[in-house]
């Protein structure tokens, strides 16, 4: 029984941890918006521009939207106010808080409406240009720019010229009309595009920043390895010509022991290929035991007796 209260308390402790005053992410409050303005859980909470805390869910509460959020080791007022603003220029926002007033604003008490402030999108002008210019009748528009310009016939040059000018404007618009509209769509649609990659391309330039640090480090590197070669290069030609005086002689002697040498290990060659009939007829005598095998003509010349009447053949 004691095993499975331990247990039990041990996941409630679990559950509970972020809410723990000394190990949890901090105290918990919430602010309500008119819209989430492109605030996602995980974006950083600051306070003054330094990071507080960060949110830790948006949710739909009938007409608003609930963003919650915790913040570690800063103070908080009954009046204060939160704004949603943009981090990066790609979209990436966060929540700015605003402390004030008088008494600490009690955690079980979201931030009104009243005193939140969502940003205007980039996308959003783009939409409302959109529009205003679809409402726009361009055909009206040129037909009244056309009436002014007939109405101001008669007055100056200068006059008729902007009327006219303004005119061929109006005409160029209604030409003009669905290009226009068609691009406005395309940049709304870019836009878009732009905030759901907002991650992987900060990811990007991220990865891009270290690789241009890790290149500039190794243009360094390599850059003080060729300058430390053209140092080894001149301290050498310099040893050179300082010993080139004392080093031409000795390469001359040099060059002469080699053509000794060169001569001595011809005429050694030669003698042992000369030396090598003897060897080969002495070996031959030698290889019949303990005795030398061999044959002698010519010892008693022919005249002298019947031993060599005939001579040597």
């Amino acid at each position: 029984m004691a095993g499975l209260t331990v247990i039990i308390l041990g996941i409630l402790t679990a559950l509970s941890l972020p809410d723990l005053p000394l190990v949890g992410d901090g105290t918990r409050y919430t602010a309500e918006f008119a819209e989430a303005a492109g605030l996602r859980a995980d974006d950083a909470v600051r306070v003054a521009g330094v990071k507080v805390g960060r949110v830790s869910a948006i949710t739909l509460d009938g007409d608003k939207v609930a963003v919650s959020f915790r913040v570690k080791n800063v103070w908080l007022g009954d009046r204060s106010s939160a704004v949603i603003k943009l981090e990066t220029l790609l979209g990436k926002k966060f929540l700015a808080l605003e402390p004030a007033g008088g008494d600490v604003l009690d955690p079980a008490s979201p931030i009104p409406r009243e005193r939140t402030t969502t940003p205007y999108e980039l996308t959003d002008a783009f939409q409302d240009l959109a529009t205003t210019v679809n409402d726009v009748d361009t055909q009206q528009l040129a037909k009244s720019f056309e009436t002014i310009s007939g109405t101001f016939q008669n007055t100056p040059a200068e006059v008729k010229g902007a009327l006219s000018g303004l005119s061929r404007l109006s005409g160029t618009v209604s030409r003009r009309d669905e290009q226009l509209a068609k691009l406005l769509g395309n940049t709304a649609r870019i836009s878009d595009t732009l905030a759901a990659r907002d991650s992987q391309l900060v990811r990007l330039m991220s990865d891009g920043n270290e690789l241009l640090d890790e290149i500039v480090r190794r243009k360094q590197a390599i850059g003080s390895l060729l300058d430390a070669a053209t140092e080894l290069g001149r301290e050498l030609r310099g040893l050179v010509e300082d010993n080139n005086t004392q080093l031409d002689p000795v390469l001359t002697q040099l060059d002469r022991l080699t053509a000794l040498l060169q001569r001595n290990q011809d005429s050694l060659a030669e003698g042992i290929r000369r030396f090598a009939p003897f060897v080969r007829i002495f070996t031959n005598g030698a290889g019949n035991g303990r005795w030398i095998d061999g044959y002698l003509c010519g010892l008693v010349l022919p005249s002298l007796g019947p031993v060599n009447e005939t001579g040597c053949h």
